[in-house]
């Protein structure tokens, strides 16, 4: 280590201090080495802070949805400053939108069933159950919206990167089983699939039930599987 030089008042008062050793220059001493680790808090403040206020935005969703959600109220049961929530998340929409996402990425998952068809049809009523629910309402209808900023649009696409990324497991499993070619766009499969669910759920308000989520799978599988023949 660098010696660190002190006056001599200071280097009197210090003697017998084991945390230094003192040389024969005048007034130096050299730090010594200590071999207890340095304590680090896991995942730091930060990390905590947006993990408090996601909860507490998610639960005030689910208790008078996104409608009547206030950042002070977010603030008030996460136990920070308005002010913290503001510099990290701007304004209330994307907060709303964030916390969403991130509890969507929880609940949406590809299940392994044992065939792709199976596994698409387990996927859509994932979507389903999700899509009618307030909180999944309020996140296809803002997924949707046309007019977001570039932050918001930055979500958007992580929450479909994400959704593209379960697909690709997906497909990975209907590969090693034989069902799909190795070379199978995982992202138009998803495409073909979830289309006309979020057709039905945003435009329509048609019911999607079982056989259309039958039907649904064995025309995307089918399409994809062409496709590759072509």
């Amino acid at each position: 280590m660098t010696p660190t030089h002190f006056t001599q008042a200071a280097c009197a008062k210090e003697e017998g201090d084991e945390t230094f050793t003192q040389t024969q220059l005048p007034c130096v001493k050299m730090w010594t080495m200590t071999t207890e680790p340095v304590r680090r808090r896991p995942g730091g403040r930060s990390a905590k802070v947006r993990s408090g206020v996601v909860t507490a935005t998610l639960e005030l969703l689910a208790e008078a949805g996104p409608e009547n959600l206030s950042i002070a109220e977010v603030a008030a049961r996460a136990g920070v400053h308005e002010t913290s929530i503001y510099r990290r998340w701007k304004t209330r929409e994307r907060l709303i939108l964030d916390a969403m996402i991130e509890r969507s990425a929880e609940l949406l998952k590809a299940l392994d069933t044992g065939s792709v068809h199976g596994d698409l049809v387990a996927l859509g009523h994932e979507l389903v159950d999700y899509g009618t629910s307030p909180m999944g309402e309020a996140l296809m209808r803002t997924l949707a919206a046309n007019n977001d900023d570039s932050d918001t649009a930055q979500i958007r696409n992580q929450f479909w990167e994400a959704r593209y990324g379960e697909c690709r497991t997906l497909v990975e499993r209907a590969t090693a089983r034989g069902e799909l070619p190795a070379s199978v766009n995982s992202r138009a499969l998803l495409e073909m699939f979830i289309a006309p669910i979020h057709f039905r759920l945003l435009m329509t308000r048609e019911a999607v039930d079982s056989d259309f989520l039958e039907l649904t799978a064995a025309v995307a599988v089918a399409g994809i599987a062409a496709a590759r023949k072509d």
